[in-house]
Formats: structure tokens, C-alpha cells, sequence
């Protein structure tokens, strides 16, 4: 079956992953097929269709295995079975073979910074000190006060410590308590994991999506962590509403021996054809430096993510700034870009300053990250302008929400199900009589079939926006170069084997002139899907929430 499978992956020999557009799929939200309210692997290969109609290379898998649910399939508690709420694997391998038959690669979520409370590994580690797998978890004795052994705090809220009676130890645990931190300084713990991978390997799969992949090490000194000390530049302390970020976290998180780990990893790949993994590096103001330590030369990761673009901030001078420091500090590697996944609040009401911009920004926003150098990862029902769910209290799945309501509402408006026919219940989603999270009707009401009847819809956009990046190999990995300029606009070049295109962004609200530089002698305007690039007298011409492009 698996020799099957790999004959059937395509694009042997090559840095698909440079460039490539990667779809996200959260299974439980994407489409149900048994009428039970939640999305299963069968959904999947149902709706590929539509996936491939976007003209994506890849898509990636949020977590799909056997689990008790407490953080919606974070928390593993097998590593190489599906869990019987989404399927089998019989269905993950008719999958493969589909996503394939399609021109699909498939990367799923690898969740190793730690698992489960019921996987098996800690149900036998908390039984004693003296077992084989004793070891296998971050434990830690009390200090003589009976307080947690550091200061390390939770990601969801709390101490980073939970006390276990049989023990009479503390267990970390950077997210929730039924979600013990695996301990990496252990060889037989690495070893373990890495055939996990392997197993996935031998099905087929073409990658891997490294959940937090800089908590894997702690420091074994067990240190704690010093206080935050912001650059603020006269806005204060952001702490949010979570006190993990007044935390510099020197000793919980990013330390060195992760990078040998990381080489044993892609040691493992590399006996492979054609696979590779994108981490995520979650390292506040250090995560670009963590990046580039993580993709430099050719014996880590492929490429990596951070947080930089799934803020609020949607300006010129943000974005150049962001860009400009990877080009200056990711020398070696390679990034993968973001607005929205299944964490954030949706990039489109993150953006837009009132509903009526909905669908420019939701166009705007596919048109400029299709153009930065990068590989770029959408997220399911972006291509529709979905704005983010306004749930209640009793609606709320997600214990990071539940925890610290209302100040943050935590991450189910970004979850909910994908809407495929507006007209059927539920969006089309399930022919049951419930669904996990509600559908909203202003979600529905842009479902896939109202949109496929649309020119001028945002899927129409999206699918006209990736098929103008592919035809363009300067956008797929040609270099970048930005213009100086005191408006507020983002100018930059692509260029690569001949090709030279101009791009000026206006994100503003307010009609905007660019005078070219004189340099560009020769221009020929090109218009970009969806909108018109206007040249006046040496000067493009941009209305609010516009972009212009042309061949210098």
C-alpha cells in the first residue's frame, strides 16, 4: 500500500516547497460525511475538488490522530492511528491517493513538544520513579516550600507545573495540564518519535508542519525565567490578557540542543524523496533570529513561520519592516508566510475599518502575500472573505477561550465549519442535525456554490490570483527589492531570469500617487486580478485598497 501511495507523489527532485501555496485544513470543521456534526477524513477527499480548483500545491492536515480532544487534537495520545471520530486509516490512505491523483502534496501536523496525559508513554512514566519510561516527561521535585520547581508559566493560563500524587513530583506542561511536555534530553524519547515520523513516511505523506517546534528542550538547570522587558516605543507593556508574555522565556523554550534534534529530523527525511517540514517558531521578538538558526544551510528544516503577520497590523511600514528583517536575518533560509490559521482571529476583520470593505481587503490581502517572497499558507474559507464568528459563552469549545473569557474569546470564530452550499442546512457542512461549533448565517451566506456563480467573488479572485503567481516564476522564488519612499505605500520588485515586476501597494484608505523612480525607463502597466494598474505621467495612481504592477 505505502509503496503504491509514494509511486503516486509528485513533483520526485524537486524544492517543491519554495514557493508553494499551502492550503490548511482543520478536519473537524471541513466536512462531515457521517451526520455526526464533526468533519472526518471522507470530508476531506470529498471536497479536494475544490481545493485543487484553487491551484494550491500542498495542503496540511491539522491534527487528525487519536486523542481525547482536550485541545481539539493537540494532545496525542497515539501517533500512528486516526482517531475514530475522523476515520480510519484505510481513509487517510484513500486520501493520499486521491490528493494525489489531484497534484496534492500532503503535510500533516506533527505534535511532538509533548502529548497526551493517556498516551500510553506518560501512563506508564507517572507510575514511578524507577520505571522504563520514567524519564520520558519533564519531572521535577518540589521546592521545600512544596512550590513549582521554576516560575514557568502556561501558555493556556497557570503554572507550567502540575503536581502528580503517585509521583510526588511536578510534571511540566507548556499548555494544558492534561498536556505533559515530552523530555527531549532523553535519546530513547528522540529515537521514539523520530519512527512516529517515520510511519508516516513509509504512508506517504510529503511533509510535515512541526507544532512549536522551539519547546521541544528545557533547560536542564531548570533556571527561571526573567521578566520581560519590552521595546515599547511609548505603547507600554503588551501583555494582553495572559501574563505568559511578562516572561522572557530564556529557559522554558528555543534552547540549543533543539538544533541537533533538528538534523537528526531532516537526517531522517533526507533518506526519503522529496519531503520537508515548516516549523513553527513561536519565540516573541526573537522568533525571526530562532527562524533563521533553524533553516540556515541544508541540514534542518526546510522553512519555518512565525507570528509576524497574524497581528493586527496591516501597514506599508510594518510589512516593509518585517520583510526587510528577513531579508537581513534569514540569510540561508526559507519563510512561509501567513494572515490566518486555526489560532487567529481571521485576517479580514482583523483588517477592515468597516464591513463594507470586506471583500477589497479579503482581495487585497490574497494579492500582496501571493507576491512576497515566500512560500505562503492559506487557511480554509479565506478564499471566501470569511470574517471571524462571533460565538457565545456556551458555544465555546476551546479551553484557551473558556479560560480567559471575556477579555479573550479564545480561537473557535476561526473554527468554525466551512460553508459549502448556502441554501442546505448547515451550510452543507453535515446532513446531520447539529454541528460542533455554529454555522453563522453571514458565513452562508458566501458559501462555496453562491461564490462558483460569481466573477467578481472573492474565490473567483483567489483561484485568478494563485494562477497569475504560477505563470510568474519571478513571484514563486525570485528575489526581492524594496524602493524607498517617504508615502504610504509598499514598493518592491520580483525579479528572476529576465523578469522584473514593479508592485506598489496602497493599504491606505486614501487616494495615493507614486512617482516611479527614474530608473524604471521603460514601464508597461500589468494588471493584477481584480484590479487596474493606472499610470499617469510617470506617476501610478491608486485608489484606496489598491494595488498597481507593471514590467520594468
Amino acid at each position: 500500500m505505502a509503496t503504491e501511495v509514494q509511486k503516486r507523489a509528485v513533483g520526485a527532485g524537486t524544492d517543491w516547497w519554495r514557493g508553494a501555496v499551502i492550503y490548511q485544513i482543520y478536519p473537524r470543521s471541513f466536512q462531515d460525511t457521517t451526520g455526526d456534526g464533526l468533519g472526518d477524513i471522507k470530508g476531506i477527499t470529498r471536497r479536494l475538488a475544490h481545493v485543487a480548483s484553487l491551484g494550491v500545491d500542498a495542503i496540511w492536515l491539522s491534527p487528525f490522530f487519536t486523542s481525547p480532544m482536550a485541545d481539539m487534537g493537540y494532545d496525542v495520545s497515539d501517533y500512528c492511528n486516526v482517531d475514530p471520530m475522523f476515520g480510519t486509516l484505510a481513509d487517510f490512505d484513500e486520501m493520499m491517493v486521491e490528493a494525489h491523483r489531484l497534484g496534492i502534496k500532503v503535510i500533516i501536523d506533527q505534535v511532538i513538544s509533548h502529548t497526551s496525559d493517556r498516551h500510553p508513554w506518560f501512563v506508564e512514566s507517572r507510575t514511578s520513579r524507577t520505571n522504563p519510561k520514567a524519564d520520558w516527561f519533564v519531572w521535577a521535585d518540589p521546592k521545600p516550600d512544596g512550590t513549582a520547581p521554576t516560575n514557568w508559566l502556561s501558555i493556556f493560563g497557570g503554572p507550567g507545573w502540575e503536581w502528580d500524587g503517585v509521583r510526588k513530583q511536578y510534571y511540566m506542561h507548556n499548555f494544558l495540564i492534561s498536556q505533559p511536555d515530552l523530555n527531549f534530553h532523553n535519546p530513547e524519547v528522540q529515537d521514539a518519535l523520530l519512527d512516529t515520523v517515520k510511519f508516516w513516511l513509509d504512508r506517504g505523506v510529503d511533509g510535515f508542519r512541526l507544532d512549536t517546534v522551539n519547546y521541544y528542550f528545557h533547560d536542564k538547570q531548570l533556571r527561571n525565567n526573567p521578566p520581560m522587558v519590552y521595546d515599547t516605543d511609548g505603547a507600554g507593556m503588551e501583555t494582553d490578557t495572559n501574563p505568559y508574555s511578562m516572561q522572557n522565556h530564556l529557559y522554558d523554550k528555543t534552547q540549543p540542543e533543539n538544533i541537533d534534534f533538528l538534523k537528526r529530523l531532516r537526517a531522517l527525511l533526507d533518506t526519503y524523496d522529496d519531503r520537508m517540514t515548516v516549523g513553527e517558531v513561536g519565540d516573541g521578538p526573537r522568533s525571526l533570529k530562532t527562524l533563521a538558526e533553524y533553516t540556515s544551510g541544508s541540514d534542518k528544516l526546510h522553512m519555518c513561520y512565525t507570528f509576524d503577520f497574524l497581528g493586527p497590523a496591516f501597514d506599508a511600514g510594518y510589512i516593509r519592516k518585517i520583510m526587510t528583517t528577513v531579508a537581513d536575518t534569514v540569510s540561508e533560509g526559507w519563510v512561509c508566510w501567513a494572515f490566518s490559521n486555526h489560532d487567529v482571529i481571521r485576517h479580514v476583520t482583523r483588517f477592515i475599518e468597516a464591513p463594507e470593505e470586506q471583500d477589497r481587503v479579503a482581495k487585497l490581502s490574497i494579492s500582496l502575500i501571493s507576491v512576497l517572497r515566500g512560500s505562503i499558507c492559506l487557511y480554509q474559507g479565506e478564499e471566501l472573505g470569511l470574517t471571524e464568528a462571533e460565538l457565545a459563552f456556551e458555544d465555546l469549545r476551546d479551553p484557551y477561550g473558556i479560560r480567559f473569557w471575556p477579555a479573550f474569546k479564545g480561537r473557535d470564530g476561526c473554527r468554525t465549519p466551512m460553508v459549502w452550499e448556502a441554501k442546505a442546512p448547515h451550510a452543507g457542512f453535515t446532513e446531520g442535525s447539529t454541528t460542533w461549533l455554529p454555522v453563522p448565517n453571514e458565513h452562508a451566506a458566501r458559501a462555496v456554490d453562491v461564490q462558483e456563480r460569481l466573477a467578481t467573488s472573492v474565490l473567483a479572485h483567489y483561484r485568478e490570483t494563485l494562477s497569475f503567481r504560477k505563470v510568474h516564476p519571478a513571484l514563486v522564488d525570485g528575489d526581492m527589492t524594496f524602493i524607498e519612499t517617504n508615502q504610504n505605500v509598499l514598493a518592491f520588485t520580483r525579479e528572476k531570469g529576465g523578469e522584473r515586476l514593479l508592485f506598489v501597494f496602497n493599504l491606505t484608505r486614501e487616494r495615493q500617487k507614486f512617482t516611479l523612480p527614474a530608473r524604471f525607463d521603460s514601464v508597461t502597466p500589468v494588471d493584477m486580478p481584480g484590479f487596474v494598474s493606472k499610470l499617469e505621467g510617470g506617476a501610478a495612481v491608486l485608489e484606496g485598497i489598491d494595488v498597481f504592477c507593471a514590467r520594468v
